[in-house]
């Protein structure tokens, strides 16, 4: 029987690679026994032209749920704007066996696990990165990718093995990459974003109408 490499598995729900995170969830899953509390699985189309990059599972969202951007306030108008553009078939996302599908999109995180304050090190994104990495090579090609704030923006630079320099993140920017795809840039759907208009709705939307436009003439 064939076994995948761990460099290229898309996820690993034992991974404890990363002390200061495991120690973390160890704490969580003590506090709170009826959460996932464990490294988070993409979820979507295997097939999917579109891939999502967030940060890391949100303590009471995805760290509760189990699905990336379910069940906190970062995925509401994430989920409201990919069902606007056809890529859900739900407005709202908010248990992993609520039947929401996702169409030709799959969503997934720099950093798998639950980092405390929401903030991984680097060290952590640099450790997780293999999983992001497998989840890239993947996509077809001419996909798009949108990365979701800067972590997310250079964590996908570093799995394609590219410089930050030549790529710099800003909201609505697209990078053409050597690999044929397209990356495209948002600032985070995060509540602090939201509540600070960092990020309204027009911007995010604009964002998906330009995903969508280039998904089209791919």
């Amino acid at each position: 029987m064939s076994v995948t490499h761990p460099r290229h598995r898309r996820h690993d729900a034992g991974c404890r690679d990363c002390p200061r995170l495991a120690a973390y969830l160890r704490v969580v899953r003590d506090e709170h026994p009826d959460y996932h509390a464990a490294p988070v699985e993409a979820f979507g189309d295997p097939c999917a032209r579109l891939l999502i990059v967030g940060l890391a599972p949100g303590m009471h969202g995805a760290n509760r749920t189990g699905r990336p951007f379910t069940g906190d306030h970062a995925g509401i108008l994430l989920y409201r704007t990919l069902h606007r553009f056809g890529f859900s078939s739900a407005v709202c996302s908010t248990a992993r066996d609520d039947g929401l599908r996702l169409r030709d999109c799959r969503i997934t995180n720099a950093v798998k696990c639950v980092p405390p304050q929401n903030r991984p090190e680097a060290s952590e994104v640099r450790g997780c990165n293999r999983y992001l990495a497998a989840e890239l090579a993947v996509l077809g090609m001419g996909s798009a990718i949108l990365a979701l704030g800067t972590i997310a923006h250079r964590a996908v630079l570093l799995a394609f093995a590219l410089r930050a320099r030549d790529h710099p993140f800003a909201h609505g920017a697209v990078h053409r990459l050597a690999n044929g795809h397209r990356l495209f840039d948002s600032y985070h759907c995060s509540r602090y974003n939201l509540q600070t208009n960092r990020l309204d709705r027009a911007m995010f939307e604009n964002v998906f109408a330009s995903i969508v436009g280039y998904l089209k003439s791919a």
